[in-house]
Order: C-alpha cells, then structure tokens, then sequence
C-alpha cells in the first residue's frame, strides 16, 4: 500500500509550511517502498503527515480501518518514542548526537532521522524497500527541511494538523 501524498490540508499555509509539504509529497511519491511519513515535534506533536485523513484512525478502535497500524498518530508516537530512547542510550554511551536509528521486521522497517532541535522524520516501509535509497531521500528531507522549522512554523504546522483532525 503506497502512502498518500498530503491534500488539502497544507492549503491556506504559509509559504515555508506548504514547502515542506511539497518536500513532504515528494518524498512520498518519489522514493518506491514509503508507506507512511510523519515528521514530530521534539515533544512528540504530529507536524506532518503523508495520510493526513487517517491521522484520528487508531481512536476508532477495532473495525475502524487499518487502526494502529496505520496511523499517522501511531507512526509519530513509536517515532517520538524511538527518538527519546535513542538520544537516551547515546547519552549513556557518550556517543554524540543520534543522527539515524533504523529498524527491520520482517514485514517492514522504520527509519527515524533527526531534523533540527529534536524534531524527527519517521519513515515506515515496506520490507522490499531498498534501505539505501531511503535513508538517502529521508537526509535531503532532512537537509531542505531543517533551516525552516522555526518554532513559529512548528505552530503553524502543529494547527493545521489539529484541524484536520
């Protein structure tokens, strides 16, 4: 299942927030095996989604669609989740900032990319992906995307999903 380019709800938004959805669309429509994008604030807050309609699905329980394997909400919460232990074992290890944690499954894996002051890019693919070519797009993402993520754009951004909610 390819993940859905974001829609109308990056319209009305600032130039530097619909760029980084454009960012966003691209990467998704771009770079083969994507299932899902979610980039987190570094508390935790879904500031993009590449399935911005079914950010709300794991409320919806059993029977309601794909629940918590398909989320936008469920991916931001194991990516926030994998972030904050991570940054926590290198900080016991004195190993520096953790620029890339990657986890392969048998049916998938995720890839989680720091993007500037603790905000992440979560990535969740299929298990045919070619691990390479993503990591390479998720650092471009990560490159283009982290000089604008203000805090003021993180506001903005943190809205706008709230109201596609």
């Amino acid at each position: 299942m390819k993940a859905q380019a974001p829609t109308a709800y990056g319209q009305g938004l600032s130039s530097q927030a619909q760029s980084l959805h454009w960012l966003l669309t691209n990467l998704v429509d771009e770079v083969p095996g994507i299932r899902s994008v979610a980039v987190v604030s570094s508390d935790g807050l879904l500031l993009l989604s590449s399935d911005p309609d079914r950010v709300d699905e794991a409320a919806a329980g059993p029977g309601g669609g794909d629940g918590p394997r398909g989320s936008s909400a469920d991916l931001a919460t194991i990516v926030s989740g994998l972030g904050s232990l991570t940054n926590g074992a290198a900080k016991l290890m004195d190993g520096g900032p953790v620029k890339q944690t990657v986890i392969t499954m048998d049916e998938g894996s995720v890839f989680v990319m720091s993007i500037s002051d603790g905000s992440l890019l979560g990535v969740h693919a299929t298990p045919d992906c070619d691990m390479n070519v993503i990591a390479y797009h998720m650092a471009l993402f990560v490159g283009r995307a982290g000089h604008v993520l203000t805090p003021e754009l993180r506001s903005e951004l943190r809205k706008s999903m709230e109201n596609v909610q």
